[in-house]
């Protein structure tokens, strides 16, 4: 499939998704929003694939948010829609069994830090800045911002973040737990990819209930979590994965899994 708007390589079952709009800063629009669904879906039904990586084009910017010029033409209803398209991608990255880290390159503003605080993982350039800043424009984040940043951070940070609309720096965002990881600009994608080798030799099914039982974990009580976590546990053990994996331990080698 051929994106305008976006690159996507798979390179040993490493898919690498780049947001492709540099002379923009890497902008999000509607159109954006709809190629990144379309890209995640495909992928999500790849069983080569194993691990997802999303970037930004360039060296200035991850995802400088939205395109301003675009957005201070529309209508509520139009933001709406806007935002709707947003929540149906964005959520996807959430959603999708396989692990996604952010290789955040510059700036992660607005959108762009909304889309960063979806991932599993996020890796930062010592050059990468973060904000919410949207109320300095008038408007409030509008695609999980007030949702993710206030789980991640809690309400303190959050509230500093999204009320005060400053940037900040990757180093001041790996010590309030925004980002996993800082490092040199030159090392970012090597470092990224080695965290997608080390998670794609995983089983796929343990990381996919995994995943979902962490995010379960958020917005629901402890009973109701622990219940889902049980059933998940339960279901590694109907995979050969499981089987492997033990066998392995036992046998005291590397275990090779095929995802079923």
């Amino acid at each position: 499939m051929d994106f305008e708007y976006l690159l996507l390589n798979i390179d040993d079952g490493i898919a690498t998704i780049t947001i492709n709009r540099p002379e923009l800063l890497n902008a999000i629009t509607p159109a954006v929003y709809h190629e990144l669904k379309e890209s995640l879906i495909m992928l999500s039904s790849d069983s080569a694939v194993k691990s997802l990586i999303i970037t930004g084009a360039g060296n200035k910017a991850f995802i400088a948010g939205a395109d301003i010029a675009a957005m201070s033409k529309m209508s509520s209803i139009e933001a709406m829609r806007f935002a709707a398209a947003g929540k149906e991608a964005v959520s996807l990255i959430e959603k999708i069994s396989k692990p996604v880290i952010a290789a955040i390159n510059g700036l992660a503003l607005g959108g762009g830090c909304e889309l960063a605080l979806a991932c599993d993982f996020r890796v930062a350039s010592i050059t990468a800045k973060f904000g919410q800043p949207e109320i300095n424009l008038g408007i409030i984040p509008g695609n999980g911002g007030t949702q993710r940043l206030t789980r991640l951070l809690g309400m303190s940070k959050a509230k500093e973040m999204i009320m005060l609309g400053e940037i900040i720096s990757a180093e001041q965002a790996l010590q309030i737990g925004l980002v996993n990881q800082v490092v040199g600009a030159e090392q970012l994608m090597s470092e990224t990819v080695q965290l997608a080798k080390k998670l794609s030799q995983k089983a796929p099914i343990a990381l996919s209930m995994a995943k979902r039982c962490i995010h379960r974990a958020i917005g629901s009580d402890t009973d109701d979590g622990l219940e889902f976590e049980i059933n998940c546990f339960a279901h590694c053990f109907s995979s050969q994965d499981q089987k492997e994996g033990m066998k392995a331990f036992l046998e005291k080698r590397s275990p090779v899994y095929k995802g079923y």
